[in-house]
């Protein structure tokens, strides 16, 4: 097999993919029908099968054109991540990580041990951004992030794993509710009463959800808020009830009359870890801000 595929065929052949029709994806790739249609058969003889079935509706994937699609849109994903980072290293940033956490990372744990990393490498630009466990590990399988920090048993194949550190999810509620002082509640049981969240997109939301949706219930906070601290604020002034890291609801009932519960549930005690699909392979950039962050947890 002879394949020689430029970075045009496989950016009109994700085209045609997306779009189902072959005349759809040669508009889009600015050429003409009988063009596309010649280099997509081009692809097909090298390949030595069928990328494509044609139908009156346009076209659909054979097993061999799914396959040449997953790799095509990685290596587009890649000579976009390689543009922006020649783009930075012309303003004279030496490194751009993007980096994949979920929310007790992003808001517990990250903001102290980045600003050490970037502290030391002032020329390395970091992107940030929050997701579920289970959206970073495909993140970082298909290459849209470089590191990821997850937390729970969430599958994360062969990867490069490091731990990063432990936290449990908690209830908080008023010094004064009934369930103040009592030992471990389950996460359904608390239900019934009124919540107090995050955002809608904040992926601790999305992960409460799913744990209520999955035990048959609902999950429907009775006001959402921006940070933990202002969970705590509304749980103190008696509005409801809510779940976050023990690490956060112990540092705000210093200050504020919450009280915390247990959560007797296992998902509730989770392990934090620093992943990569390969750490030899990542940017120097990359693998340096991966093991700073995987010597933390032994340093803490």
């Amino acid at each position: 097999m002879n394949l020689h595929f430029d970075l045009f065929d496989l950016k009109l052949f994700a085209y045609v993919a997306d779009a189902r029709s072959l005349t759809r994806g040669a508009d889009k790739a600015c050429i003409s029908l009988a063009a596309a249609s010649t280099r997509i058969k081009q692809m097909e003889e090298a390949v030595g099968g069928k990328l494509l079935h044609r139908n009156a509706q346009g076209v659909s994937l054979t097993a061999a054109g799914e396959a040449l699609l997953y790799h095509a849109k990685r290596v587009m994903q890649q000579m976009e991540h390689l543009r922006i980072d020649m783009q930075d290293f012309g303003k004279g940033i030496k490194g751009h990580v993007r980096v994949f956490a979920n929310t007790t990372s992003i808001t517990e744990y990250l903001p102290e041990k980045l600003a050490g990393f970037l502290t030391q490498h002032p020329a390395v630009q970091v992107d940030l951004r929050e997701y579920l466990s289970e959206e970073i590990v495909r993140s970082v399988a298909d290459g849209s992030a470089d590191l990821g920090i997850l937390a729970g048993d969430v599958h994360t194949g062969d990867f490069d794993a490091r731990p990063f550190g432990r936290n449990q999810l908690v209830l908080v509620v008023p010094d004064t509710h009934n369930l103040a002082g009592a030992g471990a509640v389950s996460f359904v049981d608390t239900l019934e009463e009124q919540h107090v969240g995050l955002h809608h997109g904040s992926a601790i939301h999305r992960f409460l959800l799913r744990k209520a949706e999955l035990a048959g219930r609902g999950y429907s906070p009775r006001i959402q808020v921006g940070s933990f601290e202002a969970i705590c604020l509304m749980i103190e002034a008696g509005v409801g009830v809510g779940v976050l890291p023990a690490s956060s609801a112990r540092r705000h009932a210093r200050s504020m009359r919450i009280a915390i519960v247990p959560l007797a549930d296992a998902w509730a005690e989770r392990e934090l870890k620093i992943v990569a699909r390969n750490r030899e392979q990542l940017p120097a950039s990359a693998r340096e801000l991966f093991d700073y962050l995987a010597q933390q947890p032994r340093q803490a």
